[in-house]
């Protein structure tokens, strides 16, 4: 009797899954979709002034794949680029003029702002920086970009046409991230799948949606909105700055857009699961408010939407319960399905769509790690510098 009463548990907590897997399926703004790109666009008849802004800390390794690409924008219009060098020890600052000098281009500053203030992240008090920089050249967009992002060299006149074309204050792009290594194809996918999961893509671009999202690789973004929705002061402490952007943003009255890039790739590497642990780690917690009860109900959710279905498959093959087992596996296929257009998006494997579960497993992990981590007071280091709140290290690339 009490086996009995187990099995049948498992095959009603399989049926919940299930259901929640259809409604992620079709009442979550169709998340799943990578269809997301660059909105319609025509080129302006006046191309307006850009000036872009580089935070840069201890960069070095990736800024002499990424900078160049900026340096050979293809833009109509005037462009310059501001590098702000937030205290780097690898010499970050020098390289950058070095590379200036060899390849020409946009014409490049690279200045530094010092140790930023109590109350300000150091990523955000460079933004701070740069942007003060800019405003003296007066341009109509700000391009909020991290050392490690490689553009195509039309990328900046594609988002300016997008942005006046649609007359979007935030034209945000989330970069493809680098999937060479094993762990990063497991990894790296399911970042962009959960997030999307999260922000729906097609609601954040929705106005009157409240729903608000942007990718702080790369943001465009208008300068007077900026001003209007005090960026970046009003969210100097923020962990996770491009969500709180876009946040600002929108309780200003701007309006966002944020999608898939075609061709804006993050150069960082990820070689390791401890490479990853620590991106996704660093500010987990803080996405959940640092809020316990919300950490164990982000727990729970994950075990029941994505560890269930394999559970209640091999439970119900070992019991010989076939609900059970078909309500599973019915879960994990929906999941599956729903994964395969990220993975085709960064052209991995599509045989991985199956380890959802296992991947997800780690993220449940990782997230209880940073909580872990956030009240033994080691959450707030990144690159040498530890702050003064442990909820106030930004999310510096």
């Amino acid at each position: 009797m009490g086996q009995t009463a187990r099995v049948s548990a498992i095959a009603w907590t399989a049926a919940v899954s299930l259901a929640a897997w259809l409604w992620l399926l079709l009442c979550q703004g169709f998340f799943w979709r990578t269809d997301v790109r660059l909105p319609p666009r025509r080129e302006p008849d006046r191309w307006p002034d850009v000036c872009v802004v580089v935070p840069a800390r201890d960069e070095a390794a990736v800024l002499p794949l990424s900078l160049p690409s900026l340096l050979a924008q293809d833009y109509p219009g005037r462009a310059e680029v501001f590098l702000v060098d937030d205290g780097s020890t690898d010499g970050t600052g020098e390289l950058a003029r070095e590379l200036a000098e060899h390849h020409g281009g946009l014409p490049v500053t690279v200045d530094s702002p010092g140790e930023p203030p109590a109350g300000w992240t150091g990523k955000l008090w460079a933004v701070r920086h740069g942007i003060g920089l800019a405003r003296a050249r007066d341009p109509e967009y700000l391009l909020l970009t991290d050392a490690d992002i490689a553009h195509a060299t039309d990328s900046l006149r594609l988002l300016v046409a997008a942005a006046r074309t649609g007359g979007f204050d935030v034209v945000s792009q989330m970069a493809r991230l680098r999937v060479e290594s094993r762990w990063e194809r497991l990894v790296v996918p399911a970042f962009v799948y959960f997030f999307a999961q999260l922000y729906p893509f097609r609601r954040i671009g929705r106005k009157g949606s409240r729903t608000a999202a942007a990718a702080g690789g790369c943001v465009l973004l208008r300068a007077d909105t900026a001003e209007r929705a005090r960026i970046p002061d009003a969210i100097r402490h923020a962990v996770i700055d491009d969500v709180a952007l876009a946040r600002a943003v929108k309780g200003a009255g701007g309006h966002v857009w944020l999608g898939l890039a075609d061709r804006v790739d993050s150069v960082r590497p990820y070689p390791g699961l401890p490479d990853l642990w620590r991106m996704v780690s660093r500010s987990a917690y803080a996405q959940l408010r640092h809020n316990p009860l919300l950490l164990l109900g982000t727990v729970a959710g994950l075990a029941l939407v994505y560890l269930v279905p394999p559970v209640a498959v091999l439970a119900g093959a070992v019991a010989g319960s076939v609900p059970a087992a078909l309500l599973g596996t019915a879960a994990w296929l929906v999941m599956t399905g729903t994964y395969l257009p990220v993975l085709r998006y960064y052209r991995v494997p599509l045989r991985l769509a199956p380890l959802l579960p296992f991947t997800a497993f780690l993220y449940l992990l990782m997230t209880v790690d940073s909580a872990v981590r956030h009240y033994r007071g080691r959450g707030a280091a990144w690159k040498g510098r530890t702050y003064a709140r442990p909820d106030a290290v930004a999310d510096e690339g």
